[in-house]
């Protein structure tokens, strides 16, 4: 009797909530946890755990390596089977694919947040930890990414409906965001109670959403299957005689796949441009400390420049809901292009300004890192429009979009190694300084002329500040240049998707209409 009232209640949260709410609302769950995670996993170990340097060092390159190996793994294992026709059976409908996705994030999920809890509690040697932490937490991380982001190519065909997706992740990982403000309060080295409290809290919230949360999708969706079904089982009914001889193809294999995906030359231009965008973004959050220390610290209080930290982590997720209204008006190919175009503006205007305005070097500095940014979270639509056209050009039975995804992040991951190395290569041949060692060699330490204000600076400020300009500004020359030459966006890019609804008539589902 009791029973009744809790599916009523269950079926009321299903009709309230939409699709894309739901699937936003998965960005949450993620970024509450991976946003303390950036922040306090080095300080943990390294000042509380004691970590040795070799150890750290060692962990830091395994995890390199299983970082990069990782995606395109766990996408050919998930993808695998929709290379190719069926040989037997019907085709795979796009219902089952969401299924068969969102059962894994509803078992992933929560081992991700699991993982997140290892990292707090000493429970090995420090080393030992520190590597085995590192590899889980990302396995588990990169299988929840890859699922939730080839979702946004599942569940929406058209580009007003996979704008509308992202829409919302916007909007969650924004509220997600907030967690790093709300640690603050519970972070102390001497005393590391109340922040595990915290982190268990975060973790338990996390395990609970994506809990409920892929239960209702899976519940939506199961529905659309057994519908799918029963009509495939009317046509069988209803049809007379033998069905039509077909020739099975072999499955894809891992060298056919490669081989393809070197002759789709979007998909080549567009990883061009992405390894450069993974580079910048890397290169902002990396050196933003030093840009503020050695750049603003002497002319703005501690408070300023907390704000700028925050305004850095919170304005992208923000400023991303203004760009996809944008997306939707003019199309991502173009906004894409003014962003590049705006990097380069604000950059050689700064340039030609000069390092002692300090109120123009603050708003850059936060504007830099909100652009690229902001770049970074339009991209996965791209990604989701090139998984259209690999569907169509290699006339596959389903779209491989988890294994898309995973090929774009092994090929563009290498910016996240290269951004660090460059930029302390750069700043010790320009100025002599070790960041390592924090010790300047002789020669840094005589005055040289800022050409810009005619005062005398010392090198490593002046160091700072062209590397600070001059990066985005080669940066956006080269994007530029290798997003001109990808051409899958208007008329073209409007065929290709006419041409997978049409293959897969009907098995698609709206959106909007969910």
């Amino acid at each position: 009797m009791e029973i009744a009232p809790l599916w009523s209640v269950w079926g009321f949260w299903q009709g309230v909530f939409s699709t894309a709410v739901l699937y936003g609302s998965l960005a949450l769950f993620t970024s509450i946890l991976h946003n303390v995670f950036l922040l306090y996993y080095v300080e943990t170990f390294v000042s509380i755990y004691k970590i040795d340097k070799i150890s750290f060092w060692v962990g830091e390159t395994v995890f390199l390596i299983w970082n990069s190996l990782n995606d395109p793994l766990f996408g050919w294992l998930s993808d695998r089977a929709f290379l190719s026709s069926p040989q037997s059976g019907p085709p795979i409908t796009t219902p089952e694919v969401v299924l068969k996705r969102l059962k894994s994030l509803s078992t992933n999920g929560p081992l991700f947040a699991l993982s997140f809890l290892a990292f707090w509690v000493a429970w090995a040697r420090p080393g030992l930890q520190f590597l085995l932490c590192l590899c889980l937490y990302d396995g588990f991380l990169t299988l929840v990414d890859l699922h939730h982001s080839a979702l946004l190519a599942d569940l929406a065909v058209s580009a007003a409906d996979r704008t509308r997706l992202n829409f919302h992740c916007s909007v969650f990982s924004a509220l997600g965001s907030f967690s790093v403000f709300l640690s603050y309060s519970f972070w102390d080295k001497e005393d590391f109670y109340s922040f595990r409290i915290f982190c268990v809290s975060l973790a338990a919230f996390s395990i609970l959403g994506f809990f409920l949360v892929s239960r209702l999708l899976r519940h939506r969706f199961q529905k659309e299957v057994l519908h799918r079904q029963d009509e495939a089982q009317t046509l069988k009914e209803l049809s007379v005689g033998h069905a039509p001889l077909t020739h099975p193809e072999k499955p894809v294999t891992i060298g056919q796949y490669l081989k393809q995906l070197s002759k789709h030359r979007n998909f080549m231009w567009f990883v061009s441009m992405n390894l450069i965008q993974v580079f910048h973004c890397h290169f902002n959050s990396n050196f933003f400390p030093l840009f503020l220390e050695h750049l603003l610290s002497d002319n703005i209080s501690a408070s300023t420049g907390s704000i700028l930290l925050g305004i850095s982590y919170i304005a992208p997720h923000l400023n991303n809901l203004y760009f996809l209204t944008l997306c939707q008006r003019y199309g991502v190919y173009q906004v894409i292009r003014w962003l590049f175009m705006l990097k380069l503006g604000l950059s050689v205007a700064m340039l030609l300004a000069g390092a002692d305005h300090i109120y123009l070097l603050c708003i850059f500095i936060a504007s830099n890192r909100v652009f690229t940014e902001g770049t970074c979270k339009l991209l996965k639509l791209v990604i989701s429009d090139l998984v259209d056209e690999d569907f169509v050009v290699n006339r596959r039975q389903q779209a491989a979009s988890a294994l898309l995804f995973g090929m774009v992040n092994l090929l563009t991951k290498p910016g996240q190694t290269f951004a660090p190395l460059i930029g302390t290569w750069l700043l010790c041949v320009y100025t002599g300084y070790d960041i390592f060692e924090r010790e300047p060699v002789k020669d840094s330490l005589v005055s040289v002329p800022d050409v810009a204000s005619g005062l005398g600076k010392p090198p490593l400020r002046l160091g700072c500040f062209y590397m600070l300009v001059f990066v985005p500004i080669t940066c956006a020359l080269l994007q530029l240049a290798s997003w001109s030459r990808f051409t899958l966006h208007g008329r073209k890019l409007q065929g290709i998707k006419t041409l997978r609804q049409g293959a897969q008539h009907g098995n698609l589902i709206d959106v909007k209409a969910i």
